[in-house]
């Protein structure tokens, strides 16, 4: 058989280092996964469109590359659009190879016409909004230009989509040249870095400089070049809570989270500091939540492939472990101070006493956390259990932590914590930490785990709620009544019915859950655990704390 258009393309992922395509097959996309079927690259098929965009973008976060997502017309390629959204904003490079109809078709009613023509939706309008690059590939001989195109845009922070009509994935490409890996490029920023500089020199003059990292360093592998750093400045080190793995949460430099579910040591340090510097991070509403006075008296310089919402003294860097590395360097001759061994524990939020049923947040993330192993990755998913854990946990040492703020959406710990997994399939594990209500939306991808045999955990902090909806009823509409409670739901035992060869248990006290923990961790392959909460306990996220304390205070 020739070659086709689709082999064309499952050839240059991997030679983009790509060893797995998420996705739900269908029959405008089917062709691709016949020719993955010869290949060296892995189809998994999920069990939501949804969800294999987060399983892309969590494989993409994990190995600092590429993730890919396929998906087929009509429904299938629209239900991509959030999990992209995702991909967007938090900037994460993801490719999407997404099937039409055929093109003498288009137009003329076709099943599932996305073309635009004829009054039908418009495919590449729509993903145009959420991505950084689309194109319609019309012929074979606009592939090899369409896919350089689209990796280098995915490679700058975000999707890249390719609409591939069913004739044109068939025809074959003997007369195309072959992939050419595109260079990597990496925009110098002279003098934005000399103002820095000269930034960061004063500053160590005259007091200390705080660093806020985000999330880039991750995307950029430069961890060990911004501890260089950080210790060549004697600086003390926050994190925004999307980008808790950046950083050694047990360097005695480590003074936590940033924003509204951040540490008192972080605003304490910037009251005293001379400087703020800004990583890798915009700085959004969730990562500055009660700073905003603060940055605006101190002096703010930053470093990162976009300038933050504040105004600070900005040099763009589109590859953070070049440029932290060259500043690690320059500064490291005239470093004054060696840190200190071991790490105090941060200060907790406090947060209203509960009495409900179940285990407390603090407890059970604490617990949790002494549990996990270096190593390993950690998904959070939205909600208060994100609040909980982004607060509560400290990242183990060699792992990555990844938290969806870019969007916020329900059920994407599912897909990504899969993705991760597929990514390591060696030494380490994936834990995914998620709500019930997220469970609910897109938990059912447990079935893609089992069926891969993948290295992964599920743990589910089940309290019949969505719980920060039910915080909002009772703070801001005098809990006069909730759409948000659930009927009681016994998810472990469920899940177990469901799969019976999965590991699966139910907690209800510290003790049980360290005993069903261990076991979960000790599996080789998935295993699930569900733990009762209480719907009622208010979460360490200061807009609720702030909003309470108000409330107190007013007669």
């Amino acid at each position: 058989m020739p070659d086709r258009v689709v082999d064309y393309l499952v050839r240059a992922v991997s030679t983009l280092g790509v060893r797995h395509i998420f996705g739900v097959d269908g029959a405008n996309i089917e062709d691709l996964y016949d020719a993955l079927f010869d290949s060296e690259v892995t189809g998994v098929v999920a069990k939501h469109e949804f969800s294999a965009a987060t399983m892309a973008d969590g494989y993409a976060r994990v190995t600092a590359g590429l993730g890919v997502v396929a998906a087929t017309s009509g429904g299938g390629a629209i239900n991509l659009v959030a999990g992209l959204a995702e991909s967007y904003t938090s900037r994460v490079p993801v490719l999407a190879l997404v099937g039409q109809p055929p093109t003498a078709l288009e137009g003329r009613g076709a099943f599932q016409d996305s073309s635009g023509r004829a009054g039908s939706i418009d495919a590449v309008r729509l993903f145009g909004s959420v991505s950084r690059y689309c194109a319609r590939v019309e012929t074979a001989a606009q592939l090899p230009d369409s896919v350089v195109r689209a990796v280098a845009a995915a490679r700058r922070g975000g999707p890249a989509v390719l609409l591939l009509p069913k004739d044109v994935q068939q025809a074959g490409v003997d007369t195309v040249p072959p992939f050419r890996l595109p260079p990597r490029s990496h925009r110098r920023d002279a003098s934005g870095l000399t103002a820095v500089r000269a930034a960061l020199s004063a500053a160590r003059s005259t007091g200390k400089i705080v660093i806020i990292a985000g999330d880039q360093v991750a995307r950029d592998d430069a961890r060990d070049e911004l501890a260089r750093l950080a210790t060549a400045l004697d600086a003390a080190v926050g994190v925004a809570p999307d980008a808790t793995d950046v950083y050694d949460n047990f360097d005695p430099g480590f003074c936590g989270v940033a924003g509204s579910m951040g540490h008192p040591e972080l605003t304490a340090d910037l009251r005293s500091a001379a400087l703020c510097l800004v990583i890798g991070t915009r700085l959004p509403v969730t990562a500055r939540a009660g700073l905003d006075d603060l940055l605006a008296e101190l002096s703010v310089a930053s470093i990162g492939i976009a300038p933050p919402y504040p105004p600070t003294i900005h040099a763009t860097s589109t590859d953070l472990s070049i440029t932290l590395g060259e500043l690690a360097d320059e500064f490291a001759s005239t470093a004054i101070e060696t840190r200190a061994a071991l790490a105090a524990a941060l200060t907790p939020l406090q947060v209203p006493a509960a009495d409900g049923p179940g285990l407390r947040y603090r407890e059970l993330v604490e617990t949790i956390g002494a549990a996990l192993p270096d190593g390993t990755d950690v998904f959070a998913d939205a909600g208060n259990t994100g609040a909980a854990v982004v607060h509560h946990l400290r990242v183990p040492r060699g792992g990555r932590f990844v938290v969806a703020l870019g969007m916020g959406g329900m059920g994407y710990a599912f897909g990504a914590g899969i993705g991760a997994a597929f990514a390591r399939r060696g030494p380490g594990r994936t834990v995914v930490i998620a709500g019930d209500g997220a469970f609910y939306m897109h938990g059912m991808e447990v079935h893609t785990a089992v069926e891969h045999r993948l290295p992964i955990t599920f743990v589910v902090l089940n309290n019949n709620a969505h719980a920060m909806c039910v915080t909002r009823e009772q703070l801001y509409y005098r809990d006069r009544y909730s759409f948000n409670r659930f009927r009681p739901a016994f998810l472990g035992d469920g899940i177990a019915a469901m799969f019976p060869d999965l590991p699966a248990y139910t907690v209800r006290t510290p003790t049980e859950l360290a005993d069903a923990l261990g076991r979960c961790l000790d599996t080789p392959g998935p295993s699930f655990l569900a733990v009762d909460c209480d719907p009622d306990e208010i979460p360490p996220f200061t807009p609720f704390l702030t909003t309470l304390e108000s409330s107190r205070r007013t007669p």
